[in-house]
């Protein structure tokens, strides 16, 4: 069964991390349920999502996602149309984003020059992490400050901006390199999680107290850009959204308008 399921979804393009959860939660509901898959019902997929709300106390947003694993497998591949089940709404949590102030002791918190250009390079560009591991050096181009972001979320090519400063970072940088791939670890490839812990280590030196992970750095980006002016058509292109309401939760987010209004209590 999880081997039927993971050739499909590899077929139809998921990311790496969306097959691993989607195998990862129907082998849990498999655990659960000791049945054979044409003798799943619907009462078996709730009463699963129940014990994961009241046993495990998940969170509504894992929630959905566990729902979504199983609609893949038994909807859509087995078509049995059994997964019909409403679950709790996901709370719309405001995304942490960091001063211009709180970017620059950032930058100055972190170790290396290479850290220094992982963390200029996120916050220049909005890049996701997982698309900055995988960066090369020929998707690079310097002159015109942009790079291709290939094979992004949703299978997509996508063209980012690059600051002046992190042009001539990356050039100093390439001049002692080699490789392709921009990025290396000691093993290979650089792993999202040593970017993770680059980013929490610097925000920590720099007496940071929100929490602060690469998405943060994603989330100023185009939070800044939105409060310089920038269209927010053009903002939801360079991040990669599909939908422009997911780019609209930076409206939400800037406080530059709202920092121009007068109080009421400041007019009497």
């Amino acid at each position: 069964m999880l081997k039927k399921l993971d050739v499909e979804l590899k077929l139809r393009g998921f990311s790496p991390r969306t097959v691993e959860s989607y195998l990862y939660y129907n082998k849990q509901f498999i655990n659960f349920c000791s049945k054979p898959a044409d003798l799943v019902s619907e009462d078996d997929i709730k009463s699963f999502l129940s014990y994961l709300l009241s046993e495990k106390k998940v969170s509504n947003a894992t929630l959905a996602l566990v729902k979504s694993a199983l609609k893949f497998y038994y909807d859509e591949i087995l078509k049995m149309n059994i997964v019909n089940i409403k679950t709790p709404k996901i709370a719309q949590k405001l995304p942490v984003v960091l001063t211009r102030e709180e970017i620059k002791r950032l930058i100055c918190g972190a170790g290396s020059k290479k850290t220094v250009l992982i963390i200029k390079l996120l916050y220049s560009s909005g890049m996701r992490v997982s698309e900055l591991v995988g960066l090369r050096v020929s998707d690079l181009e310097l002159e015109s400050k942009s790079a291709w972001v290939r094979g992004g979320k949703g299978a997509k090519d996508r063209l980012v901006i690059l600051s002046d400063l992190v042009v001539k970072d990356i050039y100093k940088y390439l001049k002692n390199r080699s490789e392709d791939l921009l990025f290396n670890g000691r093993n290979g490839n650089l792993s999202t999680r040593n970017v993770q812990k680059i980013v929490s280590l610097a925000a920590k030196r720099a007496g940071i107290s929100k929490v602060v992970t690469p998405h943060t750095l994603r989330h100023s980006f185009a939070t800044h850009l939105l409060e310089n002016g920038t269209d927010i058509r053009v903002i939801q292109d360079l991040l990669g959204h599909a939908n422009l309401q997911t780019t609209q939760i930076y409206t939400h987010v800037s406080n530059a308008e709202k920092r121009k209004v007068k109080s009421p209590l400041d007019q009497l």
